[in-house]
Order: C-alpha cells, then structure tokens, then sequence
C-alpha cells in the first residue's frame, strides 16, 4: 500500500517535504515540466498581507503606497470581506514560493503543485518571460534597490525620495519597453554598474542641453528638428527612461531611482501579457499533479474532495448577468482552453479536425502543452486554441455598440463559422496589450523656447483618457522634467482632438 503523504489538516516542515518530493516526481516524470529549483518559505496572514502591499515582492523598497495598501487589505481581511490568496510566487531562480501557514496540508499540496511547478515551469520556458526577465538576477537587484532606496533616505531625506518616486510609480506602466533590444537585460551588472554610472554623471555635463542657448539673445541659433529629435532619441515611447537620460535637473540619485522603477516594471510586462496562460497553466498543473497523487493513493477522498472544493472556486466563472461578474476569469478561461486542448489533442471530433489541423489527434498532450505555453502569449493563445466548442459551452457573442450609431447595441457575431471567428477575434484582441494600453509617446521638445515637452496620445476607436487621471499623471511627469508639459490626443488621421498643458509644482527648497 502507498504510503500517505500526510494525516488529517496538520503537517510540519518533514511533511512539506514530503509533499514537494511527491509533486516534483509527478510533475519532472509524468508531465516532463522543465524548473527553476525551488525554494518554499511559510509566511504568516500578516506577512503575506505586506506581500500583497509590495505588489507581491516581499523584497521590494518601502513606499508609502505599500503601507496604504496594507491597512485597506488589512482592514478588509479582518472584517472577513475578503480571502488571501494561498500563495506568492516570484519569477527569480531559484523560484521563490511564498506559502500561508493558516493553510491545510492540502492546501499546501495544492499551492506547491500550483506555483513550485505550474508557474514555475511557465516562468522558465515562456518567450517572453526570456526575453525580457532575468530570474538569476533579479533577487540580488530587489535587494540593492531596497538598500539604495534607504541610503537615498538618508542623505536626502524621506520627503524628497518619495517624491520621486510617487512620480516614477506613477509613470511605471508607461516605463516598458516592448520591444526586444538586442542585449538581455542583465540585473546583476546593472547594479555594478550602478555606482560607476553615478560617478560619471556626477563629473560630466549633457551635452545636449549644452547647446540650448542662454538668456534671451536675440543671436542665438535653434536646432533643426530632425537633429533635435536625434539627440533625444526621438519618438520615445519609455517615459522612464527618456527622463533618465534627458530631463535636465534630475540629480543623479534621482535618475538612478527612476533607472530602478523602470527595471522593476520591465520585470512585470510578461506577466501581464501572460495572465490567462500563466494561471491557466499553474491550474492545469494542479489539478493533473494532484489527481495523479489521488489516484496513487497519497492523499485521501477527503483530501481530494477538499482540493476540489477550493479548485472550483478558482475556477468558477460567474453568468454575464451575475452582480459578481467582472469579465472572464483568467483562471477558468486558461485552464478550459487547456483543458480543450487535451481533448483536442486525444479525442477529436470532425469540427476539431476542421479548426485545428496540426494537434487534433496527435496524441501527444504534454508535447503540445509544452510547445503552446513555451511560444504563446494571451492574445496569440485565444487567437489560436479557441475552439467553437468552448465558444459555445461559455456561450459567447459579440455586441457591437458605437455611441456614434443611433441603432443601438447589436449583436454581431453568433454561432455560425464567420461568428466564432469574429468572437475569437476580438476576445484575442482584448488581452492584446498593443491594443488595450495607451500609446502615448514623446514626440519632441521646444529646446530654443521654452523647453515644453510635447507628448501624443494615439487614440484607437475613439478611446480617449481619463480627463482627471491625465492630468494626475502629467503633473508626475511635469514634476519629473521641470517645465511644461503638453500632452495631444489623436486620432488615425492625426486630427488633434484634446490637448492637456500642466505646469510643474515648485520645487521644495530642500531639493532645489
């Protein structure tokens, strides 16, 4: 007889090894998942309450807006108005998972399945996840930002750090960039770099803003707009890192700190271009690891029965008409489709056939599992293994509904061959990053004049931004470069449609 992996909801440290030798064999043996060795620490509801606060890097520097965060969940948490998730998950190598002590012995089964192997297999193997993080580096570099950020603390003051970075906090989701340069990005030089490069812009001047002219001389001579645009690296869509490198009265700490933002939220952009297909895969995951261990008999009905209850919560998607729906969960859509796939994949049906030629009847799931979460990302995912089949069992449609239309709202895609296609069509669209986020660039600087920085704002089907979230940005970004800021919204034809202008805040004395 096999041997339980545990008794009853108790376990200890002996215990958790168990569990993660038990997961690690099904997960290397029968799936063939490909990880970053693990590293497991227990955490208090405290602990993972501040990991929440810090965006879920419990390394992270401290900011006010993390204690912010802290005392809403807190608060929240107490009153029994909201769950904590099972568990944290850090893409680094080793991969970090972050596990509750509150939790069950299934449950921790279940979130060791989930994150020491699902996500961590994705974090290792997807593209993306390649291309623009680096798991080796990335923990040393959280720990000298948090010890650069202190050090800033205390030679310029709290007040004056924070200030800086509420402002590159504020710019962060427009700090990417997305597309892949030619080197990786390497963490761990970048911190040795750090000192070195600091030292330099300490001795040297800019050169570009030394061919601006002085005072008011009726003499002085303008630089042409292609050789203005040329210095300053433009168009450019990284505020960030524009304002790094050109904003004419940072101090040095304050570019580095901006440097630091712009690394960190680079760190992020995979993950939100992977959200359907990272929880969908971390849920597959699950859910084969811990059936295969049902069905060796390491864990009981009971626990099984207990995994269940709380896997179909994860996975539960609510009707359109439901008060609790907010769209499509990642979790239920990720793991459907993959699901979807290994019916796909071992029983085809003649309309599989049809749509998806390559897989259907391979017989082969891990194979292709493995290719789809290795060279996919959400948009492409949806765009690609959607079946009709699933269209139909989340019984989607689409609506067509232009304010310019007096027709009102009008249903533009049903069940037909055209209709799945348009379906899977726009719900790929909606998880396209390039489509759903704001494409605002620098476009130029008045460098002669009054050295406004002029932004656009590349308007698609007439989604235009928040007038007040705009401004609260621009204001950011206007404290940041210390003259005005303009900020255009166009459309496809370039016709100018709003125009915001916000000036900078007085510099506090203690900084200027």
């Amino acid at each position: 007889m096999t041997e339980r992996l545990f008794e009853g909801a108790d376990w200890d440290f002996r215990t958790l090894q168990r569990i993660t030798d038990a997961c690690e064999e099904v997960a290397l043996k029968d799936l063939g998942l490909d990880v970053y060795p693990n590293q497991i620490e227990v955490i208090t509801a405290e602990q993972m309450l501040d990991a929440y606060s810090s965006v879920g890097m419990p390394l992270f520097y401290k900011h006010w807006s993390f204690g912010k965060h802290f005392a809403f969940h807190e608060a929240s948490y107490r009153k029994g108005l909201m769950g904590l998730a099972y568990e944290i998950v850090i893409n680094s190598s080793p991969c970090i998972s972050y596990l509750m002590e509150e939790n069950t012995a299934t449950m921790q089964t279940l979130v060791i399945a989930h994150a020491a192997f699902g996500h961590n297999h994705f974090f290792k193997n997807n593209y993306l996840f390649k291309q623009w993080t680096d798991a080796d580096g990335i923990l040393d570099y959280l720990d000298f930002a948090k010890n650069y950020v202190m050090q800033c603390e205390e030679r310029y003051g709290r007040t004056e750090v924070e200030r800086t970075l509420d402002a590159a906090h504020a710019l962060m989701s427009h700090g990417i960039d997305r597309y892949p340069g030619k080197k990786k990005l390497d963490l761990r030089a970048e911190e040795k770099r750090a000192g070195r490069r600091r030292q330099h812009e300490e001795e040297v001047f800019n050169d570009l803003w030394r061919t601006v002219p002085a005072g008011k001389s009726k003499s002085r001579s303008t630089l042409s707009i292609e050789r203005r645009r040329k210095l300053l690296g433009l168009p450019q869509e990284n505020l960030l890192y524009f304002l790094e490198k050109s904003a004419p009265r940072l101090a040095p700490w304050q570019r580095e700190l901006l440097r630091i933002v712009r690394h960190i939220a680079q760190y992020f952009y995979p993950q939100s271009q992977t959200k359907v297909m990272n929880e969908g895969t971390a849920t597959y995951v699950h859910y084969r690891i811990m059936t295969q261990l049902h069905q060796q008999g390491r864990i009981t009905d009971g626990n099984f029965l207990e995994f269940l209850g709380s896997h179909t919560n994860v996975v539960f998607q609510p009707e359109f008409d439901d008060p609790r729906f907010s769209g499509f969960n990642p979790y239920a859509l990720g793991f459907a489709v993959m699901q979807d796939i290994e019916r796909i994949v071992t029983s085809p049906e003649d309309e599989d056939r049809e749509w998806f030629p390559d897989i259907a009847g391979k017989n082969d799931v891990m194979g292709v599992l493995r290719d789809v979460w290795a060279n996919y990302r959400d948009e492409s995912f949806i765009g690609q293994f959607l079946s009709p089949r699933l269209m139909r069992h989340f019984r989607m449609f689409h609506l067509h509904d232009d304010p310019e239309e007096r027709a009102g709202i009008r249903v533009d895609a049903i069940h037909d061959e055209r209709g799945f296609r348009r379906v899977r069509r726009e719900l790929a669209r909606q998880h396209d990053v390039g489509y759903i986020d704001a494409n605002i660039e620098v476009v130029d600087v008045d460098l002669s004049g009054d050295r406004r920085l002029i932004l656009h704002h590349h308007v698609i089907k007439g989604s235009q931004l928040n007038e007040t979230d705009a401004k609260r940005v621009l204001q950011h970004l206007a404290d940041l470069w210390t003259y005005d800021v303009a900020l255009i919204e166009v459309d496809a034809n370039d016709k100018v449609l709003r125009e915001y202008v916000v000036s900078p805040r007085p510099i506090p004395a203690a900084v200027a």
